[in-house]
Protein backbone atom coordinates (compact mmCIF):
# COMPACT_ATOMS: atom_id res chain seq x y z
CA UNK A 1 0.00 0.00 0.00
CA UNK A 2 1.39 3.38 -0.81
CA UNK A 3 1.98 5.64 2.14
CA UNK A 4 -0.34 9.20 2.68
CA UNK A 5 2.51 11.20 2.20
CA UNK A 6 3.83 9.53 -0.89
CA UNK A 7 0.03 9.86 -2.30
CA UNK A 8 -0.55 13.46 -1.53
CA UNK A 9 3.25 14.29 -3.33
CA UNK A 10 2.22 12.01 -6.47
CA UNK A 11 -1.29 13.70 -6.06
CA UNK A 12 0.41 17.49 -5.91
CA UNK A 13 2.71 16.60 -8.97
CA UNK A 14 0.05 15.24 -11.19
CA UNK A 15 -1.81 18.75 -10.85
CA UNK A 16 1.10 20.73 -11.19
CA UNK A 17 1.47 18.43 -14.18
CA UNK A 18 -2.13 19.07 -15.98
CA UNK A 19 -2.18 23.02 -15.50
CA UNK A 20 1.61 23.17 -17.22
CA UNK A 21 -0.13 20.70 -20.18
CA UNK A 22 -3.37 22.75 -20.23
CA UNK A 23 -1.67 26.26 -20.69
CA UNK A 24 0.77 24.75 -23.25
CA UNK A 25 -1.30 22.33 -25.20
CA UNK A 26 -1.73 22.68 -28.99
CA UNK A 27 -2.27 20.64 -32.00
CA UNK A 28 1.22 21.55 -33.28
CA UNK A 29 4.81 21.66 -31.50
CA UNK A 30 4.90 25.17 -32.93
CA UNK A 31 1.79 25.89 -31.57
CA UNK A 32 3.19 24.60 -28.34
CA UNK A 33 6.07 26.72 -28.78
CA UNK A 34 4.26 29.97 -29.44
CA UNK A 35 1.70 29.64 -26.68
CA UNK A 36 5.51 29.38 -24.67
CA UNK A 37 6.87 32.04 -26.31
CA UNK A 38 4.19 34.02 -25.26
CA UNK A 39 4.99 33.82 -22.04
CA UNK A 40 8.78 34.04 -22.56
CA UNK A 41 8.21 37.60 -24.69
CA UNK A 42 6.87 39.12 -21.50
CA UNK A 43 9.93 37.73 -19.05
CA UNK A 44 12.03 35.04 -18.85
CA UNK A 45 11.16 34.72 -15.10
CA UNK A 46 7.28 34.35 -16.29
CA UNK A 47 7.93 31.64 -18.03
CA UNK A 48 9.48 29.74 -15.71
CA UNK A 49 7.25 30.38 -13.01
CA UNK A 50 4.97 28.92 -15.47
CA UNK A 51 6.82 25.62 -14.74
CA UNK A 52 5.42 24.49 -11.20
CA UNK A 53 6.92 20.93 -11.43
CA UNK A 54 10.33 21.96 -12.10
CA UNK A 55 10.20 23.75 -8.35
CA UNK A 56 8.70 20.53 -7.01
CA UNK A 57 11.14 18.40 -8.29
CA UNK A 58 13.97 20.92 -6.83
CA UNK A 59 11.72 20.92 -3.13
CA UNK A 60 11.30 16.86 -3.87
CA UNK A 61 15.62 16.56 -4.54
CA UNK A 62 16.25 18.02 -1.03
CA UNK A 63 13.17 16.37 0.82
CA UNK A 64 14.45 12.94 -0.19
CA UNK A 65 18.15 13.42 0.55
CA UNK A 66 19.32 13.94 -2.90
CA UNK A 67 17.80 10.42 -3.97
CA UNK A 68 18.94 8.96 -7.69
CA UNK A 69 15.19 8.91 -8.72
CA UNK A 70 14.73 12.46 -7.53
CA UNK A 71 17.90 13.65 -9.20
CA UNK A 72 16.35 12.21 -12.28
CA UNK A 73 13.42 13.88 -12.24
CA UNK A 74 15.24 17.28 -11.61
CA UNK A 75 17.86 16.11 -14.78
CA UNK A 76 14.68 15.74 -16.55
CA UNK A 77 12.61 19.03 -15.83
CA UNK A 78 15.94 20.78 -16.35
CA UNK A 79 16.54 19.57 -19.97
CA UNK A 80 12.86 20.10 -20.80
CA UNK A 81 12.65 23.50 -19.81
CA UNK A 82 16.36 23.74 -21.29
CA UNK A 83 14.83 22.31 -24.71
CA UNK A 84 12.07 24.46 -24.81
CA UNK A 85 14.04 27.72 -24.06
CA UNK A 86 16.13 26.49 -27.10
CA UNK A 87 13.57 25.93 -29.48
CA UNK A 88 11.94 29.56 -28.71
CA UNK A 89 15.04 31.54 -29.20
CA UNK A 90 15.51 29.32 -32.17
CA UNK A 91 12.55 29.37 -33.84
CA UNK A 92 10.74 33.05 -32.87
CA UNK A 93 14.16 34.83 -32.13
CA UNK A 94 16.81 33.74 -34.51
CA UNK A 95 14.90 33.02 -36.95
CA UNK A 96 16.67 30.04 -37.73
CA UNK A 97 15.24 26.44 -38.37
CA UNK A 98 16.40 23.93 -40.46
CA UNK A 99 13.96 21.97 -43.42
CA UNK A 100 13.68 18.82 -41.24
CA UNK A 101 12.94 20.82 -38.00
CA UNK A 102 10.34 22.85 -39.49
CA UNK A 103 8.42 20.09 -40.21
CA UNK A 104 8.64 18.56 -37.46
CA UNK A 105 7.25 21.42 -35.94
CA UNK A 106 4.48 21.79 -37.95
CA UNK A 107 3.36 17.98 -37.76
CA UNK A 108 0.51 16.79 -35.57
CA UNK A 109 0.26 16.11 -32.27
CA UNK A 110 -1.68 13.07 -30.82
CA UNK A 111 -4.00 14.90 -28.45
CA UNK A 112 -2.71 12.14 -25.46
CA UNK A 113 1.05 13.05 -25.79
CA UNK A 114 1.33 16.42 -23.82
CA UNK A 115 -0.51 13.84 -20.86
CA UNK A 116 2.46 11.70 -20.90
CA UNK A 117 4.16 13.19 -18.01
CA UNK A 118 1.73 13.02 -16.22
CA UNK A 119 2.02 9.35 -16.23
CA UNK A 120 5.44 9.02 -16.20
CA UNK A 121 6.79 11.51 -14.17
CA UNK A 122 4.95 10.71 -11.11
CA UNK A 123 6.53 6.50 -11.33
CA UNK A 124 10.02 8.23 -10.45
CA UNK A 125 7.71 10.00 -7.29
CA UNK A 126 6.94 6.72 -6.09
CA UNK A 127 10.66 5.28 -6.89
CA UNK A 128 12.46 7.70 -4.69
CA UNK A 129 10.43 6.45 -1.66
CA UNK A 130 11.19 3.13 -1.74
Amino acid sequence: MINDLILNYIVVYILLEVYEVQWQKASTMIGMLARMYEFYKKSIFLFLIMHPTFYFSIFFMLITNYNFYSILLFSIKTLDIGMKIMLIKQVFIDKAVSHQLSLALLAPINKYLPYAGVFIYPFTIFLAFS
